[in-house]
């Protein structure tokens, strides 16, 4: 063999054995796709977060940098969904990439995502004139912060903001006339959290995202916002007397908002999202609420409408709607695994009966007719997979999938309720059966993995007195929620899990959906709310629309 020829035959030697030894095209390993979902965050003047959703069969995954137009280099390893890059250099443009490792397999890398540390404003003051905060900026709240009457605060896709968890209270209010214009997108959501470091944050660390509109609610002046009136930094707020349901107090759109709900008092917890007498001028979709200690969407009155909305683990319900609330919901997600606590040393309480759903008329002081006080609270829910708890969180009470009561009407089609420990449904209070059959309709609804369909009320008969759309209520209480779904853990996922509501194959809430809205319903619904074939938030083998912008994280 002449040198030339042994010199290629070592080389071919040497490189079959580094492709043996480094795993690449071994037909032996996993395969690994690219991890999608990628985020990259400003966190300070020298910091960067990154984010990315769980690739099936991963143990970890690395993380490369390039400076601006520059090559991409190693950064770091991550054995978890996100990576905390330091050092920086302050107004630089980062870029980065991630791919997934499984011993000696590696997977192609991900898309792009580009952040720039840039210096972190802290929020001190009232916002009085129309402002723009950017992603290239760290916004910490600092207090009870309001835009007021008149000015608008826009968002870039991409923004982070904290709630300074040492500053109590810390807040953003959207006053009655004001407006927030937050566009996020898929890849660039509009971030709402907590001051402290992935791994230390608690529901409660800050207060919470509320906008008051000048919409209708059925309590007459004044009715105060819970929470707010606690000192001169945080006045009371009315939320009465608004007279324009068509009223527009801006979009949010790719929002998520997390660990919110402190509680300024004990007892007065603010919620994730608050809708006070919001119109339906306003633009509500792709928002998640994440760990928060009240509720997670909280609808006083008004007429706002939303679709794909996310609930991960609220303290208390997940969708609340009263007070003569009209508006509609399509698209929504809640999603239970755990008691939620309050984070130490403030006011705040663990909830004694968190719902999915938890809709009253009026109650309280100023209502003029009770219960039957006008406008009623008739809301239309289409499309709601509501999964509470695994077996193993109790609470003294609660535990409802959906409790409707104190005069409550509506409008509650093609939706799956399960895992519930006390009931799928609950209709509660003469005022509220009143509402049957021409205000108060539940058509086509999956309930499974709860004891009864209907908690038990003495003197009334309620199964087949709806008498909307097909009166299909499907109850299968041998019919588990993780085996409706792709993805859905009986237990409390990992932290930063990919989960995937899409109906399972066979799974009962891929079919019997009302497709033909009619009567009431289909006036209800207008050209806002869609009839489907399928019962549940996501169709079978549709849009996976809540990947890439929400995160199933616990601290």
């Amino acid at each position: 063999m002449s040198k030339s020829s042994r010199n290629l035959w070592w080389s071919a030697l040497a490189c079959t054995a580094l492709v043996a030894a480094c795993g690449e095209d071994d037909p032996s390993g996993p395969s690994l796709t690219p991890p999608n979902g990628l985020t990259a965050t400003a966190t300070s003047t020298t910091s960067v977060h990154l984010t990315w959703n769980a690739v099936t069969g991963a143990g970890s995954y690395v993380i490369e940098r390039a400076l601006g137009a520059g090559a991409f280099a190693e950064a770091g390893t991550s054995a978890t969904t996100s990576f905390d890059d330091d050092g920086l250099t302050e107004g630089a443009t980062y870029r980065y990439r991630v791919a997934a490792r499984a011993g000696s397999s590696s997977s192609d890398f991900s898309n792009e995502a580009s952040a720039t540390p840039g210096s972190q404003i802290e929020v001190t003051a009232d916002i009085t004139a129309s402002t723009t905060w950017t992603k290239d900026k760290v916004y910490r709240l600092k207090g009870f912060i309001h835009v007021q009457n008149g000015a608008t605060l826009t968002i870039e896709a991409g923004t982070r903001i904290e709630g300074d968890y040492n500053t109590l209270g810390a807040s953003l209010f959207i006053m009655r006339g004001a407006r927030i214009e937050a566009n996020g997108t898929a890849d660039e959501p509009i971030v709402f959290t907590s001051s402290r470091a992935p791994g230390q944050r608690e529901a409660g660390d800050w207060g919470g995202l509320i906008l008051i509109g000048n919409g209708i609610i059925n309590r007459a002046s004044p009715v105060n916002l819970e929470g707010s009136g606690t000192d001169a930094s945080n006045p009371l707020i009315n939320y009465a007397g608004g007279t324009d349901n068509a009223d527009n107090s801006g979009t949010l759109r790719y929002v998520r908002v997390e660990f919110a709900g402190f509680a300024p008092q004990e007892n007065a917890e603010l919620n994730t999202f608050t809708f006070a007498a919001v119109g339906s001028g306003t633009t509500l979709e792709y928002l998640q609420s994440l760990n928060g200690l009240d509720d997670a969407f909280e609808f006083f009155g008004g007429a706002v409408d939303a679709k794909y909305l996310v609930s991960y683990n609220s303290g208390d319900d997940h969708f609340d709607m009263s007070e003569g609330y009209v508006g509609r919901i399509q698209f929504a997600i809640a999603y239970q695994t755990r008691t939620v606590i309050p984070r130490q040393g403030a006011p705040g309480n663990i909830s004694s009966d968190p719902q999915g759903i938890e809709n009253d008329g009026c109650a309280g002081a100023n209502c003029t007719n009770g219960e039957n006080s006008t406008p009623l609270n008739i809301p239309m829910v289409a499309n709601a997979t509501l999964i509470g708890p695994p077996a193993t969180v109790t609470n003294s009470s609660g535990n409802i999938g959906m409790m409707l009561r104190r005069g409550t009407g509506g409008y509650y089609v093609n939706s799956v309720v399960a895992r519930w420990s006390r009931a799928g449904i609950s209709l509660r209070d003469q005022s509220t059966l009143d509402r049957l059959p021409g205000d108060l309709a539940l058509g086509n609804m999956l309930i499974a993995e709860a004891p009864v369909l209907f908690q038990p009320q003495t003197g009334a008969t309620i199964q087949g007195s709806v008498d909307e759309g097909d009166n299909n209520l499907v109850f299968q209480n041998g019919t588990t929620a993780t085996s409706l779904f792709l993805t859905v853990p009986d237990a409390e996922p990992a932290n930063g899990a990919t989960l995937d509501f899409t109906p399972a194959a066979g799974s009962a809430a891929a079919t019997g959906g009302l497709e033909t809205f009619p009567g009431n319903i289909a006036t209800k619904a207008g050209t806002f709310v869609t009839p489907t074939a399928y019962r549940g938030a996501v169709a079978p083998g549709g849009p996976k629309w809540w990947e890439g912008w929400t995160t199933f994280a616990v601290n």
